[in-house]
């Protein structure tokens, strides 16, 4: 069979031409937990400020979709489409993948899988915890069963793995939680627990165990970030109650170590270098194009409860247990400011420009404006519905799934 060059090129310029069309109508992607760079934060997004999403009156509201299950897994927004994870069925034992169009909310397909692995769990939490993430052409979903499922962006599936089938005894009592990174051709999951403790990176085409490591026996519910050193080299940190362990994605060998031992539920954030550990309160440290690291400051009274730390210009902030936000210069960690919040918080906060957007259990959504020499909070708004899980911020909107819904507001 011949094949017309010219119309080919004819045809791959129009796909091209179509695909970046769609990319500036609905933004930049958001391919993970926190982000395509895992910071929770998009440069310039006009955010909707203000919204309501009850019954007796709706503002700001793009759409909201029904899910079949619950999940604290956020969304994820690739090439125009938004990708959530769920679990259903008295025991969670059913799991579920869907896709939805990101300008109109209409779904697009659902996968549904059979978990091969233990569903027991906390009440508050789910099978659905882990926010799944895509290299751009395919969507990879882990659910606390410790199944991983591969599909392409139309939802046929790719590969399937069970990992409980190879490590039996890995699992706890409460569910796990950590959600995957791609880097390159390798995923990297952590499945961390009291008993069979392991991290692994999985073959982006069958899924397949490039390398598997040894982990701390203890449920650890972080995951994995990632940074560039000064030599370009992307490294993958590993999060423990131990510290940080650093390692090459492709081989998962050690680069470094942070032994001063880390907490088992924030995770870590990257900024222009360096990496902010919820350690002994907050520890900043600046990983080297070697094999070690530069120690730049630690402040104890910055560690973070649940809700993960974020950057916004040149401050880090944290959440603690009591909903107290505080504010701390980034170069030195010296807290510049403390404003009280409606909590409990789960979900981590996401943030634009001088804003910073946070949801507490209940759905309460509280935009802080961080500009000035106090945080101020500029509005709060109701949906109603326990939100859990991490926003995805794309096109100018917030998207967030609640136990009920999949949410775009704003946009």
């Amino acid at each position: 069979m011949r094949i017309s060059f010219r119309r080919f090129a004819s045809v791959t310029t129009r796909s091209l031409v179509a695909t970046l069309a769609l990319a500036c109508l609905t933004g930049a992607d958001w391919r993970q937990f926190r982000g395509n760079d895992l910071t929770s934060v998009v440069a310039d997004a006009k955010l909707p400020t203000t919204w309501s999403g009850t019954d007796d009156k709706t503002e700001n509201i793009g759409w909201k979709a029904p899910l079949p299950g619950r999940g604290l897994s956020g969304p994820i927004v690739v090439n125009g489409r938004v990708y959530v994870t769920a679990s259903s069925g008295f025991t969670q034992d059913r799991l579920h993948v869907l896709c939805f169009d990101q300008g109109s909310g209409k779904k697009l397909w659902e996968r549904q899988f059979w978990a091969t692995g233990r569903t027991m769990t906390h009440p508050k939490t789910t099978v659905a915890s882990s926010t799944p993430c895509s290299d751009g052409t395919r969507i990879f979903a882990q659910f606390s069963s410790n199944d991983v499922a591969c599909l392409d962006l139309d939802g046929n599936l790719l590969w399937y793995r069970g990992l409980t089938h190879d490590f039996p005894n890995a699992s706890n009592s409460l569910g796990m939680a950590s959600s995957p990174v791609v880097v390159g051709d390798t995923l990297i999951c952590q499945v961390e627990n009291d008993a069979e403790s392991f991290a692994t990176g999985l073959d982006v085409n069958n899924g397949a165990s490039r390398w598997k490591k040894v982990r701390p026996k203890r449920a650890n519910w972080t995951s994995p970030v990632t940074l560039k050193d000064e030599s370009g080299r992307t490294q993958v940190m590993l999060q423990s109650s131990a510290g940080i362990e650093a390692i090459d994605a492709n081989s998962g060998s050690k680069l470094w170590e942070f032994t001063k031992g880390a907490s088992t539920i924030p995770s870590s954030v990257v900024t222009n270098g360096s990496l902010l550990i919820p350690s002994n309160g907050l520890t900043s440290v600046k990983p080297s194009a070697g094999s070690g690291f530069e120690l730049l400051w630690n402040e104890g009274k910055l560690g973070p409860a649940t809700a993960s730390p974020i950057v916004l210009g040149d401050k880090v902030f944290t959440l603690n247990s009591a909903g107290v936000m505080s504010a701390a210069e980034v170069a030195t960690g010296k807290l510049a400011w403390q404003l009280r919040l409606k909590g409990p918080f789960t979900s981590s906060p996401v943030g634009s420009g001088s804003h910073l957007v946070i949801f507490n259990e209940a759905g309460l959504g509280q935009v802080v404006n961080v500009a000035g020499e106090k945080g101020e909070i500029v509005s709060e708004n109701d949906i109603k519905e326990t939100i859990l899980a991490t926003p995805a911020l794309s096109g100018n909107a917030i998207f967030v799934r609640s136990d009920k819904h999949l949410w775009k507001i704003g946009g």
